[in-house]
């Protein structure tokens, strides 16, 4: 009995450790679950969230009948291709760093790739729109002219906007993953490349056979984090990057925008709370399949 108090008196300091986190876990992300209940009543703000009625799945209907499709398509559809395109920029970029040899220049380019992700999405909409905008935009007064193009209307022309998002996204977000895959590269045992260089195995062999299979965990737990958003979006890239331009909103409305929209705009809070449920729990069904599948391919890089 006296050996159990001893143990819990040195474990005492790292459960007090833990209180900040748990606090905020329990405030920040438990306590709000209770709001579900939103998304099954019609809400009425005299009687209050408790009183109002409850719709059942209304919300829900009306959710898949109108917007949903739409929504869906776009949050998806930009979320894969941010998957599968920033790893290999990052990647290739920390492979780069790491065949640096001076010291000064890896410090130079580590500072130089990380300073877009460190950009506010506010100072990046408007670094958007100083190249974009249809009266003085450098692309319309500059770039277009060059090869005898006339002017676009950028904020109105959402075939574009695919593409600009995507570019606006890895050019913002690449640094930070860079930053992780360097970090990794780093510890890599430089015997490795010692012995494949003694086999005869040139740089590409050794970028094939030593530093891809060692970035294989970081790249896995990279990708199921990322899966695990696949069904939110960066709010500021698809609001504030097209200035809320509605002839946009077919490319640029997504789950989290949506939200938002029928929140604020439409002042439908049973709406938006439905929206956010059904994003929450297509996004737990994903994570749960793709670390099933990373368990079946390679058990030990599943994260449980």
């Amino acid at each position: 009995m006296r050996s159990k108090k001893t143990k819990l008196k040195r474990f005492i300091p790292l459960y007090m450790m833990m209180v900040p986190g748990l606090a905020y876990l329990l405030i920040n992300n438990y306590i709000p679950m209770l709001g579900i209940v939103i998304a099954f009543k019609q809400v009425n703000f005299r009687k209050g969230i408790i009183a109002s009625p409850w719709v059942g799945l209304s919300n829900f209907k009306f959710l898949f009948k109108g917007d949903a499709w739409i929504i869906t398509r776009n949050t998806l559809g930009y979320n894969i291709l941010f998957i599968f395109l920033t790893p290999i920029i990052a990647i290739t970029v920390a492979i780069l760093l790491n065949e640096l040899r001076s010291a000064m220049s890896k410090k130079f380019y580590q500072t130089v790739i990380l300073i877009p992700y460190l950009i506010s999405i506010v100072v990046t909409s408007y670094l958007v729109y100083a190249f974009l905008a249809t009266d003085n935009g450098y692309f319309n007064n500059t770039i277009l002219p060059l090869f005898g193009l006339e002017a676009k209307s950028w904020y109105s022309s959402p075939q574009y906007w695919p593409f600009i998002l995507v570019l606006v996204h890895i050019w913002k977000g690449f640094g930070y993953s860079t930053i992780i895959y360097y970090a990794t590269l780093v510890g890599i045992d430089s015997g490795y490349y010692e012995a494949a260089a003694i086999d005869g195995a040139n740089r590409w062999k050794r970028i094939v056979h030593v530093t891809l299979p060692a970035l294989k965990p970081t790249i896995i737990t990279l990708t199921l984090l990322s899966i695990g958003r696949i069904f939110y979006s960066d709010f500021g890239l698809f609001y504030q990057v097209p200035m809320s331009s509605g002839p946009l909103l077919d490319v640029t409305n997504t789950i989290d925008t949506y939200v938002y929209r029928a929140l604020m705009q439409s002042n439908n809070i049973g709406m938006s709370s439905a929206a956010g449920v059904y994003q929450s729990i297509i996004g737990f069904i994903l994570v749960l399949g793709a670390n099933i599948l990373t368990r079946k391919i390679s058990a030990e890089d599943a994260l449980f």
